[in-house]
């Protein structure tokens, strides 16, 4: 996690100094056609310059998903929300870097974006936004599969229903099957009779060789 976001946030403010430094405000530079382009404005708000009144408001919560994600970090054995938190992570340190350090002062700082498709969306964004929405999808596909933090995986209601219709119905053949075996016991020289000796005990439930409880 710590190393997918390290990288997040390594790839998010090496673009954003280098449009800092080499692409004037406002000027919109073709890479594919329409399809990409590079248009670097500062945007007050959040993602995709969205409620750009509401700066500090953004910084708090940026911060407070950043602490959520370490202390939740110590829950994680998968490698894949690993990697997705390490990715969410990256993103919201990027812009909350941005948000605490750059113009027009601390906690109010002016996000840098840059990338624009417009055949896509009208809204202008950059590195860090793009991974927090892969970082979603992939959250979602995670939760719809049923992988937990720890790795192990949910399983679904109607098929914990199935196995345990499955596991009544085996029970029910087992006691079923046993009910003679009930009447097993010992003979008088003290050894097993044969119902015992067939693995069944004198309370009629059946035992493997190493005395576990088979049914």
């Amino acid at each position: 996690m710590a190393f997918a976001a390290v990288v997040v946030v390594a790839l998010d403010q090496g673009t954003k100094a280098l449009v800092v430094a080499n692409l004037p405000e406002g000027v919109v530079v073709p890479v594919v056609g329409n399809a990409l382009q590079f248009l670097s404005v500062r945007n007050p708000g959040a993602a995709f310059s969205f409620a750009v009144n509401m700066t500090w408001v953004f910084s708090i919560i940026s911060a407070a998903v950043v602490v959520a994600i370490v202390v939740y970090a110590r829950r994680i054995r998968s490698m894949w929300w690993a990697l997705v938190l390490g990715m969410l992570l990256g993103g919201a340190l990027g812009n909350l870097t941005d948000r605490l350090f750059r113009e027009p002062g601390f906690g109010r700082g002016h996000v840098v974006d840059f990338i624009s498709t417009p055949w896509m969306m009208p809204a202008i964004y950059n590195v860090a936004d793009t991974f927090i929405c892969v970082s979603m999808v992939v959250f979602v596909l995670l939760v719809i599969l049923g992988v937990n933090l720890d790795g192990t995986r949910s399983v679904s209601e109607s098929r914990a229903a199935r196995d345990a219709a499955a596991a009544d119905a085996t029970d029910g053949t087992t006691a079923a099957d046993g009910t003679d075996a009930g009447r097993a016991s010992r003979t008088a020289d003290g050894t097993l009779d044969d119902a015992t000796r067939d693995g069944h005990t004198p309370d009629g439930r059946r035992h493997d060789a190493l005395g576990h409880d088979a049914t």
